[in-house]
């Protein structure tokens, strides 16, 4: 064997190039982050063959002092941190101190650098992990790298590199997740001579807004919720996209914990089980949200790109992040846009009750014989039991009314019904089109939950209890979590380190698979510390049942019933969508129109 010796520093540089430095954006990420933890309120990037030939960085951040300019591109030499509680109280983007000196180990690279209280500014230049003499140059307050023909020393780094194209479209959509999450920073991005993105410094919200639309498309900005919580020591910013604003893959989710871009399991099954309810299968919600919370409480050390995290209290996280979002999400309502306030109408808790006091409210005339043939909206004062009952008897509704300010509501009055299946509106922004079966089906299916929630769930004994053998993480999951279980109506006992015995479950999942719900429900918690699949099996039930329960298309509908349903649409939660996702009604401004009909105004 040959002898055990040390690494020459060039070729330990390297190695850790390998890590820190994969292609020409992950050049730009560290660089860029330096400058944003130097204070910097203008950042320059210009690039030149995709970042192969050219990488230059400048910011008018503080500057480096001259005697400490070799320092900075040292290996592991930072300012940053000194000490192991600093490392476990980590609050500026770079830390390691191996950035710099990695950069410098596979290309040719200059940095200069001056502080305000200096005369003039350093330069030093590094060639392949060689560092060079300090020299005067000409520079402003703040600092300036430049990565000239990246990976020349490595030609075999150099072929894994892809098209010019494929590398600069790295570099842009990394410099849109630094840009949406510091929109008080300006950022100026070129690419051979050329100006690609300029973002100009937003000072407030309305500024920050415009800047996320100017990377998520103007689409977003008309159809998002402005998201600012706190609670237990954390803070949740930011915005949600509506589920009409949905996509059909992921590419616009944007996440930051205390600034820095990450992807984390934990924040996307809290943010998957928030949209749950409202999005339609397969789709996936935008949304650009930063978590603040202490730093002591996430470890951004995990990950040689810091691009995850790994948090001390996941499932604490966990619920703030789901419940913060889950509430938002269901305080929409249709016939409110997203840039208004999202909260119940006047006096109201979730859907109106369906009384002859809000028929008086919102409705003229007598309830005729005909409406009460009409919508079945008496579900949520139904016992548990009763629903299929229920669902086959006798039904009521609410009829509308003119309102007594001459307040035109915010899905207007019925004008027509078109084909049996859609409901024509005018409201006082154009016409409004309301998928009546939809509509219902969401009303039909928050009174459902409503109803099972204030009266609990009954269970059912299963007639020989079921033994299932288990994961050894999960049978403990089942033993630390048997309470909460419990009041979901799963009784649960370990009768041994990988063996469960279910004797009790939900009476409502008669029929359902009460074994591979049990390992699914146990899975999720002894992953997340926490689970929903309870309640998501016993919400699909409810939904299936609310479908069938609710008004078909084919159906006519008086005018008063279909007033009736634009007002219950107004005060219920989430009925911007049906259960399945689908959008339930759609606005057709007068601008829309006139431009269908080329009118000028």
């Amino acid at each position: 064997m040959p002898d055990i010796r040390p690494l020459p520093p060039e070729l330990i540089n390297q190695i850790a190039a390998g890590e820190v430095i994969e292609r020409p954006a992950s050049v730009v990420k560290e660089l860029v982050e330096n400058s944003l933890d130097a204070g910097a309120r203008r950042i320059e990037v210009e690039i030149e063959a995709g970042g192969a030939r050219l990488i230059r960085v400048r910011d008018d951040g503080h500057g480096i002092d001259a005697r400490q300019l070799p320092h900075a591109v040292a290996s592991h030499a930072t300012s940053k941190i000194a000490s192991f509680d600093d490392l476990e109280h980590v609050a500026t983007m770079g830390f390691r101190g191996e950035a710099l000196a990695s950069i410098a180990s596979v290309s040719r690279f200059v940095l200069t650098s001056r502080p305000h209280d200096a005369a003039h500014a350093v330069r030093i230049e590094v060639e392949g992990g060689r560092i060079g003499e300090s020299l005067p140059a000409a520079h402003p307050v703040g600092s300036c790298v430049e990565v000239r023909d990246l990976f020349y020393n490595v030609p075999a780094r150099r072929k894994f590199l892809r098209t010019e194209r494929t590398e600069f479209g790295r570099i842009d959509v990394l410099l849109k997740t630094l840009a949406l999450v510091h929109p008080e920073v300006a950022f100026n991005l070129d690419h051979n001579g050329r100006r690609v993105r300029l973002w100009r410094p937003a000072h407030d919200e309305e500024a920050a807004l415009s800047r996320v639309s100017e990377v998520l498309g103007d689409d977003f900005a008309a159809a998002c919720l402005r998201i600012d919580q706190q609670a237990a020591g954390m803070r949740l910013s930011g915005w949600v996209g509506l589920p009409t604003a949905s996509r059909n893959q992921p590419d616009q989710q944007y996440f930051y914990v205390n600034g820095r871009m990450v992807r984390d399991k934990v924040v996307a099954h809290a943010v998957r089980q928030a949209y749950e309810d409202v999005l339609f299968h397969g789709r996936h919600p935008v949304f650009v949200l930063g978590l603040e919370l202490d730093p002591a409480g996430v470890d951004v050390n995990v990950h040689p790109a810091k691009s995850e995290v790994r948090f001390r209290e996941q499932r604490l996280v966990h619920d703030f992040l789901f419940r913060t979002l889950h509430e938002a999400l269901a305080r929409t309502r249709a016939g409110h846009v997203a840039s208004q306030p999202v909260t119940p109408l006047a006096g109201t808790q979730g859907a109106l009750p369906a009384t002859a006091s809000t028929a008086h409210a919102y409705g003229h005339g007598q309830v005729t014989g005909a409406a009460q043939s009409g919508l079945a909206l008496g579900v949520r004062d139904a016992p548990l039991g009763e629903y299929r009952a229920l669902l086959g008897g006798a039904p009521r509704v609410v009829l509308p009314a003119a309102d007594e300010d001459g307040e035109i509501p915010p899905l207007g009055f019925a004008l027509a019904q078109l084909k049996q299946v859609f409901i024509l509106a005018e409201n006082a922004h154009g016409l409004v089109l309301v998928d009546m079966h939809a509509a219902h089906e969401r009303i039909t299916y928050e009174r459902m939950k409503r109803a099972r929630n204030e009266r609990g769930l009954r269970t059912q004994m299963l007639l020989v209890p079921l033994v299932l053998s288990l994961a050894a993480r999960e049978a403990e999951a089942a033993e630390e979590y048997a309470d909460t279980l419990a009041g979901w109506g799963l009784e649960l006992s370990c009768t041994g380190p990988t063996q469960v015995t279910v004797r009790r479950f939900p009476a409502m999942l008669d029929g359902a698979d009460v074994a591979e719900l049990t390992r699914d429900v146990l899975s999720e918690l002894a992953r997340h510390g926490s689970t929903r699949k309870l309640e998501e099996f016993d919400n699909a039930l409810l939904s299936t049942m609310a479908c069938h329960g609710s008004v078909r298309a084919g159906r006519r509908l008086e005018r008063a019933e279909m007033n009736a349903l634009l007002r219950d649409m107004e005060a219920t939660e989430r009925s911007g969508q049906c259960n399945h996702g689908r959008p339930t009604w759609v606005q057709l401004g007068m601008h829309e129109l006139d431009r269908l009909f080329d009118r000028g105004r």
